[in-house]
């Protein structure tokens, strides 16, 4: 006979394999707030579930006072609310490119250096343009583009701003699309424009696996997903395999800071693994625009 599998008492159509340390309940991302030990459910925390001999629970601990996530984020009423921002975003981002037409792509795509009929000038980030480092993480041109990478946003991005919290996981989504256009940036061609956020989804998608080694879950779907994506990157004509490969790591190092940290030491290992991968974007960044006008 198969054994049953163990859902979120709160979540019934999620499976989990962690338990409240309190109430000993089965409970998913969404619903872990880190304790001293283990988690705990957000129930046990306000201090509203009945101990195991009957009697009415005390309360939480002070340093329960405030419902936690696994990477020691608040815990909100609505989980996806920067998810949703970023798709509001890239949207409107698409939206405008519709109006405007080619000329606001030029203007926002990643690209190193380059002459530029329409302006009839050099034009890239090795030309002072540092903002295409950052837009062109927001920018699509093709129906089907902007629907993959947003459909992966949405799939993605929401239980992993449930599990880290809204502060971490806009930092780990501007550090993974950095990373994907500092190293496309520094590799490819000075001239080869580029722009989507696959580099900052690939990145979410790395931290998925590190959350889900975390969790303990099958890594068997992740790993299968990833190499996936990893092979349309390398054998499809027109991707920017770099940006891929740059926010894949950049959010694999991100996610693993953040879940891993000890507790006693989390503000301060969350804080350094964001400001090391930083420090090597803007070391990819300035290398390659000495190499384009020294």
């Amino acid at each position: 006979m198969e054994d049953q599998a163990v859902c979120c008492y709160r979540h019934p159509q999620r499976e989990t394999g962690i338990t409240c340390t309190r109430c000993e309940r089965p409970i998913c991302p969404e619903c872990m707030i880190s304790a001293s030990v283990g988690f705990q459910c957000p129930e046990c925390v306000s201090g509203r579930v009945s101990s195991g001999s009957g009697a009415s629970a005390a309360g939480p601990p002070p340093s329960a006072a405030r419902p936690r996530t696994l990477a020691g984020g608040t815990m909100t009423s609505d989980p996806r609310l920067i998810t949703k921002i970023l798709l509001a975003i890239n949207i409107a981002v698409w939206l405008a490119v519709l109006s405007a037409g080619d000329r606001l792509v030029n203007d926002l795509d990643l690209v190193g250096r380059a002459y530029d009929p329409g302006t009839v000038q050099i034009v890239g980030v090795a030309e002072g343009q540092w903002w295409r480092l950052v837009t062109s993480v927001f920018l699509h041109q093709q129906l089907m583009h902007i629907a993959f990478n947003m459909l992966s946003l949405w799939w993605i991005g929401g239980p992993l701003e449930a599990a880290l919290g809204r502060a971490r996981f806009i930092v780990l989504y501007a550090l993974s699309g950095l990373g994907g256009s500092a190293l496309s940036y520094l590799l490819a061609a000075q001239n080869q424009p580029s722009l989507g956020a696959s580099g900052a989804i690939f990145g979410l998608l790395g931290a998925t696996a590190v959350l889900m080694r975390r969790l303990n879950y099958d890594m068997r779907p992740v790993i299968a997903l990833l190499a996936l994506n990893l092979l349309f990157t390398f054998t499809w004509s027109g991707i920017a395999w770099q940006a891929h490969v740059g926010g894949l790591v950049a959010g694999t190092v991100v996610a693993y800071g953040m879940v891993h940290a000890p507790r006693d030491k989390r503000a301060l290992v969350q804080r350094g693994t964001c400001v090391l991968v930083l420090l090597a974007i803007v070391a990819m960044v300035w290398i390659r625009t000495v190499q384009l006008t020294g």
